[in-house]
């Protein structure tokens, strides 16, 4: 399809811009979602755990540490957020995954604000029962499936998704995007697919075909959100911080992905958020709206 060769875009607030994302290996996975010999080769091999397993494992070993400033250099990433000194890093994978100084990501204070869960490219969607424009025309999302509960999914039909997803450049850590009691955090098994643009295209089902563990947090009135961490190609494992059964505050840490491109869905029940109108006007027309967390993706209504 035509369709499926278009290069991702994304709208990028801090410029005004449509602007064309620099994808981390896009020749690769151009051939591995777009070309028929590279769609069979990633269903036989790197959609396989021990694929990302032993990729993971390159990353952790003391020589990935020269990947380091290669890395930094060519995608222009910011050492002043860094927490640590860039060369106080042991391996490649403990620079991914890094934290970064509270004050490089503020927390917008309204008490009404619902915030982005992590850096990267968002995509809202006001109801998955209406609408079937995602990263595709005509593919429709399986809440059920991709909560993995089917009685855990009628409490949220009808309701909205925000969508952001994380490319190999961003900031790896995610976060809780409103205040309130967390539940038990719940690992979904499946594959371990791409999530960018160039694989949903073609199968959007790989959102709810991927390993994700799946996070309830309860808000002080009684309502619900749903944080799901969504594991793809090279990402082996899904990392929890938080303490279970806790009060959180907005913004805190949750987890963070080792290695490579995932993506943090946060489904709302529905009328229970508004998200901004730009982030709205955007993804309406199939745009990513680029995002930094703490900052306002929606407010409470």
């Amino acid at each position: 399809m035509t369709a499926n060769k278009e290069p991702i875009r994304f709208y990028n607030p801090s410029t005004g811009q449509v602007e064309t994302e620099h994808v981390y290996g896009e020749g690769y996975l151009r051939w591995a979602y777009e070309n028929p010999m590279g769609r069979l080769s990633t269903r036989a091999l790197i959609q396989r755990a021990w694929f990302s397993q032993w990729y993971g494992w390159r990353m952790n070993r003391p020589a990935s540490v020269s990947r380091i400033r290669p890395f930094i250099e060519h995608y222009g990433v910011d050492e002043g957020e860094f927490a640590e000194p860039a060369d106080s890093y042991t391996s490649f994978n403990e620079f991914f995954y890094r934290r970064i100084k509270p004050s490089a990501r503020p927390i917008d204070t309204d008490p009404a604000s619902v915030v982005f869960p992590a850096d990267g490219r968002h995509l809202a969607i006001p109801s998955v029962d209406e609408t079937s424009m995602f990263y595709c025309k005509g593919q429709r999302f399986d809440l059920a499936s991709f909560i993995g509960d089917a009685d855990l999914a009628k409490r949220f039909s009808g309701g909205s998704l925000l969508i952001s997803r994380l490319c190999p450049v961003d900031y790896h850590r995610f976060h809780f995007p409103y205040s309130g009691r967390v539940g038990s955090s719940h690992l979904i098994a499946g594959g371990l697919r791409s999530v960018s643009p160039i694989a949903l295209r073609r199968n959007l089902s790989i959102l709810w075909q991927n390993r994700r563990q799946r996070t309830l947090l309860t808000l002080s009135d009684g309502s619900e959100m749903l944080i799901v961490e969504v594991g793809a190609t090279c990402v082996g494992r899904i990392h929890q911080t938080f303490k279970q059964g806790s009060e959180i505050s907005k913004g805190a840490e949750k987890g963070y992905f080792a290695f490579g491109g995932a993506c943090v869905v946060t489904v709302f029940q529905p009328r229970k958020i508004a998200f901004t109108e730009a982030l709205l006007e955007h993804s309406g027309k199939g745009l990513e709206t680029y995002a930094k967390m703490g900052e306002v993706a929606a407010r409470l209504v």
